[in-house]
């Protein structure tokens, strides 16, 4: 990946900011009307490959960590399928049977004596799922810290339940984080009724230790003048051959000259036709996406945040208008907008604790898939065998989940193989 360092100064964030008329003065400006296009970034689509089937695998890890004896039917799982995102024409149980490393397949009886399919977790995954939990206790307060900060971005300081399921994944957040960590901080947040009658969390207190952007923390020493004006510049790299216009390369320096607005900042007095109120919108998001454990979202996530954020119409697209800062993968049929600086090729710079343990649960996908692929794994029809003293009672097997494997398993992990080509600078 190569660099645009505007400035010869300071790499990457590689801008000074000149003699400024202030404030009111950059407000007249119109939102100025620029396009730059879209480059494939084969390093950042690697480390979007497989990540929506392994969140589906680790939130199955949860669900039946929490199952008594570990254990349960195809059809009790099959209730939480709207929350895994696995694509609609794929059956729960063949996406299970993929991952034998992970998953272990055996049969129940149900009140007719027709036989359940039932998974349980195998000592590997339960161990690998004892060690997370045991992290989640030590960083719990970053995990706190993190959701009080995306309140804190909001106008009211509440939130959805429903908002902040989408993000939960990305925050690091446990599985079931409105059981069993928001009743541990009853002193922070609140549960409350919302207008549409939807359960929202609610930040009780304000805190200004928190209210300090990611941004601002990173900022390189600024002058008297420089920080009169509140000027900071964001890091800006693009995706190698993207061949930057003369005039794109001038708006974007002017641009990055504008007043920086933090984030936690009351910003309803900005004219959101302005280049100074996009400014501000890049700002909200490069914040939130560094509140994400992996600085990466789906762009659908941040879809119900506009009116929280107090944002204008057609928010998202300050992704489009600034790949150097944002990149948005189209891998797994979906949209994944990820914060360029954070990754070095593949790699992130700063690591936190939890990403090395969903590394492993990729490793143990990745190879079960392949153990079972080359028939190191026996076909789901030949796992366990049938124990008639185990009966599942009040309700009768059938409907799809409940019947043999027929899907073909040719285009699994398609996304990894496409990526072969990736070659990283040294």
């Amino acid at each position: 990946m190569s660099y645009w360092f505007l400035c010869g100064k300071v790499k990457v964030f590689g801008f000074s900011c000149g003699l400024r008329r202030g404030f009111n003065y950059q407000q007249s400006f119109n939102l100025v009307n620029v396009k730059l296009k879209w480059v494939k970034d084969k390093a950042l689509d690697a480390v979007i490959a497989g990540q929506r089937e392994l969140r589906a695998a680790r939130n199955l890890v949860s669900i039946l960590y929490s199952a008594p004896n570990c254990c349960l039917p195809i059809y009790h799982l099959s209730r939480h399928r709207g929350q895994l995102g696995l694509p609609h024409d794929l059956k729960l149980s063949t996406f299970i049977r993929r991952y034998p490393s992970i998953f272990h397949e055996s049969y129940v009886f149900d009140s007719g004596g027709t036989r359940v399919p039932c998974f349980e977790l195998t000592s590997e995954a339960l161990n690998t799922y004892h060690e997370e939990l045991g992290i989640i206790q030590e960083i719990r307060m970053d995990l706190v810290d993190r959701l009080r900060k995306l309140l804190m971005l909001t106008k009211d300081k509440t939130l959805p339940l429903q908002t902040i399921d989408q993000l939960k994944w990305d925050l690091g957040l446990p599985y079931d984080y409105s059981n069993n960590l928001i009743p541990h901080y009853a002193d922070l947040f609140s549960l409350v009724r919302l207008p549409d009658d939807r359960i929202g969390l609610k930040l009780l207190s304000w805190d200004d230790t928190l209210a300090v952007s990611q941004l601002e923390k990173n900022g390189i020493p600024q002058s008297e003048e420089n920080l009169k004006n509140n000027c900071l510049a964001f890091p800006v790299r693009f995706t190698r051959g993207f061949g930057l216009k003369r005039k794109c390369m001038e708006w974007l320096k002017e641009w990055q000259r504008l007043p920086y607005t933090s984030p936690y900042a009351d910003a309803s007095h900005m004219d959101p036709r302005t280049d100074v109120s996009e400014k501000r919108i890049v700002g909200v998001f490069h914040e939130l996406l560094h509140l994400t454990i992996q600085k990466k979202t789906e762009r659908q996530n941040v879809s119900n945040l506009r009116k929280p954020l107090s944002l204008p119409q057609k928010f998202t697209k300050v992704f489009e208008r600034h790949p150097g800062i944002f990149y948005i993968s189209k891998m797994s049929g979906t949209q994944t907008v990820v914060l360029r600086e954070a990754y070095d090729c593949q790699q992130l710079i700063q690591r936190h604790p939890l990403v090395n343990i969903r590394e492993r649960f990729a490793s143990m996908m990745r190879k079960g898939f392949l153990d079972r692929s080359r028939g190191l794994h026996k076909k789901s029809a030949d796992v366990g065998l049938e124990d008639s003293s185990k009966i599942v009672h009040g309700h009768k097997a059938g409907g799809n989940d409940l019947d043999s494997e027929l899907e073909s398993d040719n285009d699994l992990f398609s996304d990894y193989d496409s990526d072969d080509s990736v070659q990283c600078p040294s």
